[in-house]
């Protein structure tokens, strides 16, 4: 099983949700794919809910804050990547061209993290782990297995997050335009950079660039159906990919997320 206790620094390690509404939320999700949850007290931020396999921690979720339903931010998957010094990070994006909102700021006794916003306009955290190191499992059905970043501008995001987390860019073309890029972290995939169409297209209409979170299906499922089912929406596939498939989905609140079926690594 993906069981993790540490992550190389630079590696995916977590994600949640910001969800405007966090019953319905748990609901739909431990439905889908069988998540324990529990409520834990996160301070003046409210409550931050664990979202747990079989007892593992595998991603979490909390309230959308009014402040930020006001500025017009839908809900949202968010995804950590690992790192030694956040704060060294957050200078680093800075000086690379990126956007860091505020300084970098200790979450309790959990860890530290900056939020840094690449030249392109996506949106992700560094986290330095202290007692939370992450998701203690991925890859496993259920679980979050992909991190991939849609982007207006993908030759300038990979250039970007090469030099902040020393990510190595494998680009794939096909008749001399850009189709993919596979990122690699320490030799290890670790996720992708897909370009977006342009913004006059039906596809993305004027979405700003993100990046999407990828969960493994629950064996002999029928995901499309179950999440139609549960009150989500399919926004794109299946699409066959040779190792499997993947479906672009819609939680009932709005946020985005996809699925893979098909094997993973360990």
């Amino acid at each position: 099983m993906g069981k993790r206790e540490r992550y190389e620094p630079g590696t995916f390690c977590w994600a949640d949700l910001a969800t405007t509404d966090p019953a319905g939320a748990k609901a739909f999700y431990s439905e889908l794919f069988g998540w324990e949850s529990e409520d834990m007290p996160a301070g003046e931020a409210g409550t931050y809910t664990m979202l747990r396999l079989d007892g593992d921690d595998v991603c979490a979720l909390y309230e959308l804050e009014d402040e930020r339903r006001e500025m017009g931010i839908p809900p949202h998957w968010f995804s950590y990547v690992s790192v030694e010094d956040a704060d060294a990070t957050a200078s680093r994006a800075v000086e690379l061209g990126g956007t860091v909102f505020g300084e970098a700021f200790d979450v309790m006794d959990a860890g530290r993290m900056a939020i840094i916003q690449d030249p392109a306009g996506a949106v992700l955290a560094a986290w330095q782990p202290e007692r939370h190191i992450g998701a203690r499992r991925v890859n496993d059905p259920g679980c979050m297995t992909w991190n991939e970043l849609q982007s207006r501008d993908p030759k300038k995001a990979a250039a970007f997050y090469s030099g902040l987390f020393g990510w190595e860019m494998e680009p794939i073309e096909q008749e001399g335009e850009l189709v993919y890029v596979t990122i690699k972290n320490a030799g290890s995939s670790n996720g992708g950079i897909m370009p977006m169409a342009e913004p006059s297209t039906e596809q993305h209409g004027d979405a700003p660039s993100y990046w999407l979170t990828y969960f493994t299906a629950l064996p002999d499922t029928d995901v499309v159906a179950g999440v139609r089912g549960l009150g989500g929406e399919m926004l794109v596939g299946p699409l066959d990919i040779g190792a499997g498939r993947i479906s672009v989905l819609q939680d009932p609140q709005g946020a985005v997320f996809a699925i893979f079926e098909g094997e993973t690594d360990d």
